[in-house]
C-alpha cells in the first residue's frame, strides 16, 4: 500500500508559477513511476507529466511540455511538479499517481496507476 498526500495547490494568476509537491509513504517508493495527472470540471482526468522510478526519464503532454518540470527524490519520497507560465486553462484539480509500471515515464492511461493521492486545487485567474 502507497499512501499519497499532495501540496502546494492554490490561486495564482496568468503567466505566474507554482510548485506543486506529493509526499508518498508506505512501500519503497522506488519501485513506482510517478505521474501527475489533472482533471477540469466537466472534463477527463488527463496525464501531465511522468518520471520513471531512477528520475531517468521523464514525459510531458504536449499542453505543458516547457512550462512543467517534474522531479523526484527517492531518498525523501517526494515527487514534485514545477509549473512555469501557467494559463488559465491550467486551472484543475492535481493528482499525484503511483505505477507499478517503474521503468517507464510514458504510463500516459490513468489504468495503469495503482495508487493515487486526494488532489490539490490549481487556480489560475486571467
Amino acid at each position: 500500500q502507497v499512501q499519497l498526500v499532495e501540496s502546494g495547490g492554490g490561486l495564482v494568476q496568468a503567466g505566474g508559477s507554482l510548485r506543486l509537491s506529493c509526499a508518498a509513504s508506505g512501500r519503497t517508493f522506488s519501485s513506482y513511476a510517478m505521474a501527475w495527472f489533472r482533471q477540469a470540471p466537466g472534463k477527463e482526468r488527463e496525464f501531465v507529466a511522468g518520471i520513471n522510478w531512477s528520475g531517468g526519464s521523464t514525459s510531458y503532454a504536449d499542453s505543458v511540455k516547457g512550462r512543467c518540470t517534474i522531479s523526484r527524490e527517492n531518498a525523501k519520497n517526494t515527487v514534485n511538479l514545477q509549473m512555469n507560465t501557467l494559463k488559465p486553462e491550467d486551472t484543475a484539480v492535481y493528482y499525484c499517481a503511483a505505477s507499478p509500471r517503474r521503468y517507464s515515464s510514458g504510463n500516459y492511461s490513468p489504468r495503469a496507476y495503482d495508487y493515487w493521492g486526494q488532489g490539490t486545487q490549481v487556480t489560475v485567474s486571467s
